[in-house]
């Protein structure tokens, strides 16, 4: 690992979370995330190129509208931050290899994609059939390059076959979901995919208990399972090998 490779992609991490910001503030919105350029919600001040800078100029107006004095929520840094770690982490775990690339790309789309759904309780899909649509790119590339490709379009079929089974079995969920695992599957491969669903469906199943406990939702409340989705497929980004792996010693001591 190359410490100063490993701290740019943690910036460019920085600067691509300032932007996940834009899109997860403006997709359910139906506003366009390319103009007009950043403005408070508040206000419409625009905002100045200075006070773009992720984390440092939230840090620097202490949180607050530099016109209007309207505080900014501490989740927009939070999302630069966690961006820049995991395009970090994703360096350190692959290197600089087409996987590092395409684990990045996925990160993005589960970042917008969750956030969306654990804010709206809607998937949008212009969110994940782009981001399925690069995942067949991956897929062709990967081709070009001599490198596995049916376990790609294994993965997505599964995943995404699985959740769509379950909706029309159930109708206990919503088709973004299936969109989401499909995605998924795609950039993960077909064992990762079967972790990924493992891991959702038992964080899925903490999160709603512990929000009926809670008494923030009921039994009858809809609770959101694409950021379970997101936060599953992440985990697994970095942890699917090592999970199947003690998998099957459990299994075959």
């Amino acid at each position: 690992m190359n410490i100063v490779i490993c701290a740019y992609i943690f910036v460019i991490g920085l600067i691509v979370g300032s932007f996940l910001n834009v899109c997860i503030y403006r997709i359910p919105r139906g506003e366009s995330i390319a103009y007009p350029p950043s403005h408070c919600t508040v206000c419409g001040s625009r905002i100045k190129y200075y006070d773009l800078i992720p984390i440092v100029s939230w840090i620097a107006l202490r949180g607050k509208c530099r016109n209007c004095g309207e505080r900014i929520s501490i989740k927009y840094p939070l999302i630069e931050l966690s961006t820049g770690l995991l395009f970090a982490l994703a360096y350190i775990e692959y290197g600089l290899t087409i996987y590092s690339l395409k684990y990045i790309v996925l990160i993005s789309y589960l970042i917008v994609i969750g956030i969306i759904d654990y804010n709206t309780t809607d998937v949008y899909s212009v969110t994940t059939w782009s981001g399925i649509i690069l995942g067949v790119v991956f897929i062709i590339i990967n081709y070009f390059m001599g490198l596995p490709i049916k376990t790609y379009i294994y993965g997505g079929l599964l995943s995404g076959g699985i959740i769509a089974v379950i909706i029309l079995l159930t109708n206990g969920m919503g088709w973004g979901d299936a969109e989401i695992c499909l995605l998924s599957g795609l950039f993960l491969g077909l064992a990762n995919s079967i972790v990924m669903l493992l891991l959702s469906f038992i964080i899925g199943g903490i999160v709603g208990v512990m929000l009926i406990v809670t008494k923030r939702k009921t039994k009858k409340d809809y609770i959101p399972f694409g950021p379970s989705i997101s936060v599953a497929a992440i985990i697994v980004i970095f942890m699917g090998d090592k999970i199947i792996d003690l998998y099957m010693k459990i299994l075959l001591p």
